[in-house]
Protein backbone atom coordinates (compact mmCIF):
# COMPACT_ATOMS: atom_id res chain seq x y z
CA UNK A 1 0.00 0.00 0.00
CA UNK A 2 1.12 3.35 -1.08
CA UNK A 3 1.33 6.42 0.97
CA UNK A 4 1.11 9.81 -0.69
CA UNK A 5 4.28 11.29 -2.13
CA UNK A 6 6.04 13.89 -3.96
CA UNK A 7 5.95 14.43 -7.51
CA UNK A 8 7.74 17.38 -9.66
CA UNK A 9 6.05 19.90 -10.96
CA UNK A 10 7.24 21.94 -13.67
CA UNK A 11 10.94 22.37 -14.66
CA UNK A 12 14.13 23.36 -13.93
CA UNK A 13 17.45 24.34 -15.59
CA UNK A 14 20.16 24.69 -13.53
CA UNK A 15 24.10 24.93 -14.58
CA UNK A 16 27.55 24.52 -12.99
CA UNK A 17 31.16 24.61 -13.83
CA UNK A 18 33.99 21.66 -13.27
CA UNK A 19 37.35 22.28 -13.82
CA UNK A 20 35.92 23.71 -17.33
CA UNK A 21 33.61 21.35 -18.00
CA UNK A 22 30.09 22.56 -18.11
CA UNK A 23 27.05 20.50 -16.75
CA UNK A 24 24.11 21.78 -17.29
CA UNK A 25 21.00 19.89 -15.57
CA UNK A 26 17.46 19.76 -16.75
CA UNK A 27 14.65 18.72 -14.60
CA UNK A 28 11.19 17.89 -15.74
CA UNK A 29 7.98 16.25 -14.41
CA UNK A 30 7.96 13.33 -16.26
CA UNK A 31 5.51 9.98 -15.85
CA UNK A 32 6.06 7.95 -19.03
CA UNK A 33 8.37 6.58 -20.99
CA UNK A 34 6.93 8.14 -24.19
CA UNK A 35 7.27 11.63 -22.28
CA UNK A 36 11.10 10.66 -21.29
CA UNK A 37 11.57 9.92 -24.88
CA UNK A 38 10.26 13.26 -26.32
CA UNK A 39 12.00 15.46 -23.26
CA UNK A 40 14.75 13.65 -24.12
CA UNK A 41 14.93 14.07 -28.09
CA UNK A 42 14.13 18.05 -27.22
CA UNK A 43 16.96 17.95 -25.31
CA UNK A 44 19.22 16.13 -27.86
CA UNK A 45 18.24 18.92 -30.38
CA UNK A 46 19.04 21.52 -28.37
CA UNK A 47 22.20 20.58 -27.62
CA UNK A 48 24.02 18.67 -30.70
CA UNK A 49 27.24 18.96 -29.97
CA UNK A 50 27.26 18.25 -26.62
CA UNK A 51 29.63 15.23 -25.03
CA UNK A 52 27.01 13.26 -23.22
CA UNK A 53 23.39 13.71 -22.56
CA UNK A 54 23.29 11.71 -19.35
CA UNK A 55 19.57 10.50 -17.80
CA UNK A 56 18.00 9.39 -14.41
CA UNK A 57 14.45 9.19 -14.43
CA UNK A 58 11.57 7.67 -11.78
CA UNK A 59 8.29 7.36 -13.49
CA UNK A 60 6.23 6.78 -10.73
CA UNK A 61 6.40 6.27 -6.82
CA UNK A 62 10.40 6.77 -5.80
CA UNK A 63 9.92 3.81 -3.92
CA UNK A 64 9.15 1.53 -6.96
CA UNK A 65 11.72 0.16 -8.35
CA UNK A 66 10.03 -0.75 -11.64
CA UNK A 67 9.66 2.76 -13.10
CA UNK A 68 13.68 3.63 -12.74
CA UNK A 69 15.98 3.97 -15.63
CA UNK A 70 18.95 5.74 -16.54
CA UNK A 71 22.00 6.04 -18.86
CA UNK A 72 25.69 7.16 -18.77
CA UNK A 73 25.80 7.94 -22.52
CA UNK A 74 29.67 7.53 -23.16
CA UNK A 75 30.44 8.44 -19.68
CA UNK A 76 32.34 5.48 -17.76
CA UNK A 77 30.07 3.06 -16.82
CA UNK A 78 28.71 4.04 -13.19
CA UNK A 79 30.19 7.43 -13.16
CA UNK A 80 27.06 9.45 -14.39
CA UNK A 81 23.07 7.83 -14.24
CA UNK A 82 23.61 6.20 -11.31
CA UNK A 83 24.82 9.14 -9.22
CA UNK A 84 21.71 11.00 -10.80
CA UNK A 85 19.11 8.31 -9.43
CA UNK A 86 20.36 7.97 -6.30
CA UNK A 87 20.12 12.02 -6.39
CA UNK A 88 16.78 11.81 -7.00
CA UNK A 89 16.30 8.80 -4.80
CA UNK A 90 17.44 10.92 -2.00
CA UNK A 91 15.21 13.65 -2.42
CA UNK A 92 12.02 11.11 -2.56
CA UNK A 93 10.39 12.53 -5.23
CA UNK A 94 8.49 10.81 -8.35
CA UNK A 95 7.51 10.84 -11.79
CA UNK A 96 10.43 13.18 -12.62
CA UNK A 97 13.33 13.02 -15.08
CA UNK A 98 16.87 14.45 -14.93
CA UNK A 99 19.26 14.94 -18.03
CA UNK A 100 22.39 16.29 -17.44
CA UNK A 101 24.49 17.64 -20.76
CA UNK A 102 27.98 17.37 -20.39
CA UNK A 103 30.58 19.97 -22.85
CA UNK A 104 33.76 18.43 -21.88
CA UNK A 105 36.23 21.64 -20.75
CA UNK A 106 39.83 19.52 -21.85
CA UNK A 107 40.23 18.29 -18.05
CA UNK A 108 39.54 14.83 -17.19
CA UNK A 109 38.23 14.09 -13.93
CA UNK A 110 38.44 10.45 -12.93
CA UNK A 111 35.72 7.87 -12.27
CA UNK A 112 34.90 9.67 -8.68
CA UNK A 113 34.83 13.20 -10.24
CA UNK A 114 32.44 12.40 -12.53
CA UNK A 115 30.42 10.63 -10.29
CA UNK A 116 30.51 13.75 -7.98
CA UNK A 117 30.06 16.27 -10.47
CA UNK A 118 26.94 14.17 -12.21
CA UNK A 119 25.39 13.75 -8.89
CA UNK A 120 26.03 17.44 -7.37
CA UNK A 121 24.60 18.83 -10.58
CA UNK A 122 21.28 16.92 -10.09
CA UNK A 123 21.15 17.79 -6.29
CA UNK A 124 21.65 21.46 -7.17
CA UNK A 125 18.96 21.44 -9.89
CA UNK A 126 16.92 19.90 -7.10
CA UNK A 127 16.94 22.84 -4.97
CA UNK A 128 14.77 24.48 -7.36
CA UNK A 129 12.32 21.88 -7.81
CA UNK A 130 8.98 22.97 -7.44
CA UNK A 131 6.84 19.88 -5.97
CA UNK A 132 3.41 18.68 -5.18
CA UNK A 133 1.70 15.83 -3.04
CA UNK A 134 0.15 12.95 -5.28
CA UNK A 135 -2.39 10.43 -3.74
CA UNK A 136 -2.25 6.98 -4.94
CA UNK A 137 -5.75 5.96 -5.91
CA UNK A 138 -7.65 2.71 -6.51
CA UNK A 139 -10.34 2.36 -8.98
CA UNK A 140 -13.17 0.46 -7.97
CA UNK A 141 -16.86 0.07 -9.17
CA UNK A 142 -19.85 -0.03 -7.01
CA UNK A 143 -23.94 -1.01 -7.73
CA UNK A 144 -26.62 1.01 -5.53
CA UNK A 145 -29.58 2.39 -5.28
CA UNK A 146 -31.17 5.66 -5.51
CA UNK A 147 -31.50 6.53 -2.19
CA UNK A 148 -27.80 5.41 -1.18
CA UNK A 149 -26.09 8.14 -3.62
CA UNK A 150 -26.10 11.15 -1.07
CA UNK A 151 -24.31 8.87 1.17
CA UNK A 152 -21.85 7.49 -0.75
CA UNK A 153 -20.95 11.19 -2.10
CA UNK A 154 -20.57 12.12 1.01
CA UNK A 155 -18.24 9.93 1.73
CA UNK A 156 -15.81 10.07 -1.09
CA UNK A 157 -15.60 13.43 -0.11
CA UNK A 158 -15.01 13.10 3.14
CA UNK A 159 -11.98 10.46 2.25
CA UNK A 160 -10.85 12.77 -0.77
CA UNK A 161 -11.93 10.72 -3.14
CA UNK A 162 -14.02 10.57 -6.36
CA UNK A 163 -16.29 9.46 -8.44
CA UNK A 164 -15.10 9.29 -12.10
CA UNK A 165 -18.04 7.85 -13.78
CA UNK A 166 -21.78 7.63 -12.90
CA UNK A 167 -24.92 5.72 -14.52
CA UNK A 168 -28.46 5.93 -13.64
CA UNK A 169 -30.64 2.61 -14.98
CA UNK A 170 -32.50 -0.35 -13.08
CA UNK A 171 -29.57 0.72 -10.30
CA UNK A 172 -27.17 3.43 -10.26
CA UNK A 173 -23.39 2.07 -11.12
CA UNK A 174 -20.28 4.04 -9.91
CA UNK A 175 -16.74 3.71 -10.59
CA UNK A 176 -14.98 5.38 -7.77
CA UNK A 177 -11.07 6.62 -7.10
CA UNK A 178 -10.23 5.87 -3.21
CA UNK A 179 -6.83 6.63 -2.05
CA UNK A 180 -4.98 3.74 -1.52
CA UNK A 181 -4.46 3.92 2.13
CA UNK A 182 -8.08 4.54 3.02
CA UNK A 183 -9.47 1.87 0.69
CA UNK A 184 -9.97 -0.76 3.61
CA UNK A 185 -11.54 2.04 6.04
CA UNK A 186 -14.20 2.83 2.86
CA UNK A 187 -15.07 -0.96 2.16
CA UNK A 188 -16.28 -1.02 6.11
CA UNK A 189 -18.06 2.08 5.95
CA UNK A 190 -20.22 1.66 2.94
CA UNK A 191 -21.02 -1.92 4.55
CA UNK A 192 -22.10 0.27 7.74
CA UNK A 193 -24.04 2.52 5.97
CA UNK A 194 -25.92 -0.61 4.10
CA UNK A 195 -26.16 -3.10 6.49
CA UNK A 196 -24.19 -5.18 4.33
CA UNK A 197 -25.37 -4.44 1.07
CA UNK A 198 -22.65 -2.47 -0.23
CA UNK A 199 -19.42 -4.16 -1.85
CA UNK A 200 -16.78 -2.42 -3.89
CA UNK A 201 -15.79 -4.41 -6.90
CA UNK A 202 -12.96 -4.76 -8.97
CA UNK A 203 -13.38 -3.21 -12.29
CA UNK A 204 -12.98 -5.87 -15.08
Amino acid sequence: MRAPYQVAKGEVIDETDVSRSRFICYLQACSSAEAFKTFLQDIRQLHPQANHHCYAFILDHPQESRSYGFSDDGEPSGTAGRPMLMALQGANIGEVAAIVVRYFGGTKLGTGGLQRAYGASVRGALEFLETKTKIPMVHKSLSCQYTQVNDILRLMEQVQGQVVEQSYQEHVELVLAIPEQKLNNVGEQLKTLSAGQLTLKSIQ
